[in-house]
């Protein structure tokens, strides 16, 4: 909240405080004093500090994605913006000093840093990203020209074929090593980068493409190949929210080296200046401020570049003996492996315990009175927990073998179109497909409740301690994930009816828990609610009217318990990660990147996974590049 205010508010101020100067500019003009315009200097040279303002860090251009659709609002901003600013200077030419020609540097350094900024939005505007995206139109063969060809020959009495010559193409070698080199990491992302990327926009990607990737992330560990992951969605998040794309080119560090110099220059300039003493010390003060600040906003936007990926990249493709490689590498920029990209958490959400634990605080009519009740009770429902090494080698390795299977065979999307029935029919668990076959809401909705019913009735004891296996803490934690997923952003998820039925699979539970007086004991609530008769089914009684699935959970807990313990949570955890990967490739590519200025997901994170092994639908291309030749006989 802190943040997003603070954006919407600085281009407010910098506009507003504009206004000012120049309203104020127009009232000396208008009485023709010579003494008010030299009174009026100083504030005239603060002018284009404010649009240096307008330009923003290099660390946030946008807030949203829809910040970047507006990229023609900034750009008549900065027309309007930079020519107040120039009339200003303008105004103020006629005085005897030189603050005039100071702030025409400054003023210098201003339009650049806006004009960075527009020209960053403009390049992660959709239509203009997608665009650049486009390869070349290939016309392919010429059609025409080969069957005049076969038909001139055939005319002539020869036996003509049109024989079909595939193109192998050439493999790329992947020199990746962890133990030698941690900047190819790095290199490999951004490589992989700047053809995934095409993902979010949703393009299409090439068989070529599916198998120099699914190649090279075969031979990796979980761990190697999350931390590539990491570092790809960096290079993404740095697109679509930064300056990145327009200063880590060579005409962005030669601005870089003007907006610099231009800051130093006025700096020391009004610091040498006599007619300091003419002014007020407030204004002096102020106006120091605006300079040193200015200043020590570029060394570190300096020293932020430098430790930046997109350095490490020019570094990890520069000469391995060059010096300035060398000493960059050994006394500015920090470990790759201590650098963290994003929060590497999962957001918790448990219907049980927000059941269980639900009790109205006495200002509840207020906060519905402002709509804001539901927002707090999410909030408190929330919780976080640590995405482990041995949860990434779970999700890792079982795409990494649907992807070993499925490369031999035309369609690799299965694990695209189900959501637990290839785990279910592998464990021969066929009498359980009916809880995956369900619309995906309510798959979900089902398998949270009866994962936590299996989760806290095993290992209970009279005093109320429980010991878990690591596999089932993975399950627990993608069951939580997962509803997190369907009650806070539902938008990542195939379009349904999630709301309406955890609503009302929630007021079934708290009825059934206020009815027996259960309060935050959950092992006891879980066992109250697997002693009820589910002999008759819960959709035969309760009809269309409620869409709660709380009782369908107990019927599926019930059959997961007569498996045995290491079988039933294999068969759990294989679901939720076919579950979670169901999720990941049907949600759209600008969700994910709207998701990662929250510190991104790991849904993001399997999804973008899951297209490098090859298992996506934006592969429409299944077969290699083949050419014909006429063969005459």
């Amino acid at each position: 909240m802190t943040l997003w205010t603070a954006y919407l508010l600085a281009d407010w101020i910098a506009t507003v405080a504009l206004g000012v100067i120049c309203q104020n500019t127009l009232d000396e003009c208008q009485q023709g004093s010579v003494d008010g315009n030299l009174k009026d200097e100083l504030m005239s040279f603060w002018a284009p500090f404010l649009l240096l303002h307008l330009g923003g860090p290099d660390t946030i251009t946008a807030y949203s994605l829809e910040d970047n659709e507006l990229w023609l609002r900034h750009l008549v901003g900065l027309i309007i913006q930079s020519g107040l600013v120039f009339y200003i200077i303008l105004v103020s030419l006629p005085g005897s000093s030189w603050l005039p020609i100071l702030s025409s540097i400054i003023f210098v350094s201003g339009f650049i840093k806006f004009c960075e900024r527009t020209c960053a939005l403009r390049l992660a505007n959709t239509e203009n990203l997608r665009n650049s995206m486009l390869t070349p139109p290939d016309p392919g063969p010429n059609y025409a020209k080969f069957m005049e060809e076969f038909t001139l020959k055939k005319a002539e009495g020869f036996y003509v074929m049109a024989d079909e010559v595939k193109e192998i193409p050439v493999p790329i070698d992947h020199s990746y090593d962890t133990g030698k080199d941690k900047l190819l990491l790095i290199s490999e992302a951004y490589d992989q980068f700047q053809t995934f990327k095409r993902l979010f926009v949703d393009l299409i990607l090439s068989f070529q493409d599916r198998d120099n990737s699914r190649c090279y992330f075969q031979k990796l560990t979980s761990i190697e190949a999350f931390d590539v992951i990491e570092a790809e969605l960096g290079f993404a998040f740095d697109t679509f929210y930064t300056k990145a794309p327009v200063v880590y080119t060579p005409l962005g560090c030669i601005l870089r080296v003007v907006t610099f110099s231009c800051t130093l220059f006025s700096l020391i300039s009004f610091s040498l200046c006599k007619e300091r003493s003419k002014h007020h010390i407030f204004d002096l003060i102020l106006t120091y401020l605006l300079l040193v600040v200015a200043l020590l906003l570029e060394i570190y936007a300096f020293i932020i570049s430098l430790n930046s990926d997109w350095m490490k990249n020019w570094l990890s493709k520069g000469k391995p003996d060059g010096k300035f490689r060398q000493f960059i590498l050994s006394k500015l920029c920090l470990q790759t492996s201590n650098k963290m990209r994003w929060s590497n958490c999962t957001p918790q959400y448990n219907l049980l315990s927000c059941c269980l634990e639900f009790k109205p605080p006495p200002c509840y009519r207020f906060q519905k009175l402002f709509l804001v009740d539901k927002l707090l009770e999410n909030l408190k429902c929330n919780k976080y927990e640590q995405v482990s090494p041995e949860l990434k080698e779970l999700i890792f390795y079982h795409f990494r073998k649907f992807a070993g299977e499925s490369s031999k065979e035309p369609d690799t999307t299965a694990l695209c179109k189900r959501r637990g029935s290839i785990a279910l029919n592998e464990n021969a668990c066929h009498s359980l497909v009916w809880s995956t076959e369900v619309e995906f809401d309510q798959s979900i909705l089902i398998w949270h409740i009866a994962t936590d019913l299996c989760y806290y009735m095993e290992n209970f004891n009279g005093d109320g301690s429980t010991t878990h296996s690591i596999q089932s803490n993975q399950s627990k934690q993608l069951s939580d994930y997962m509803l997190y997923l369907l009650v806070v952003c539902p938008f990542m998820l195939p379009i349904g009816i999630g709301m309406i039925r955890f609503r009302d699979t929630c007021a079934e539970a708290k009825e059934f828990f206020t009815e027996r007086n259960l309060v935050k004991e959950l092992a006891i609530a879980c066992d109250k609610l697997l002693t009820v008769n589910t002999e008759v089914g819960p959709a035969k009684v309760k009809g269309d009217r409620s869409k709660s699935v709380l009782f369908d959970a107990c019927i599926l807990s019930k059959s997961l318990q007569e498996k045995g313990k290491e079988q039933k949570w294999k068969i759990i955890s294989e679901v939720w990660v076919e579950m979670l990967a169901y999720a990941a490739t049907h949600c759209r590519g600008n969700h994910h990147a709207q998701q990662l200025r929250k510190g991104g997901e790991l849904l993001t994170h399997v999804w973008l996974l899951m297209a490098h092994l090859g298992i996506t639908e934006q592969f429409q291309i299944y077969r290699g590049h083949a050419r014909a030749k006429l063969t005459v006989k």
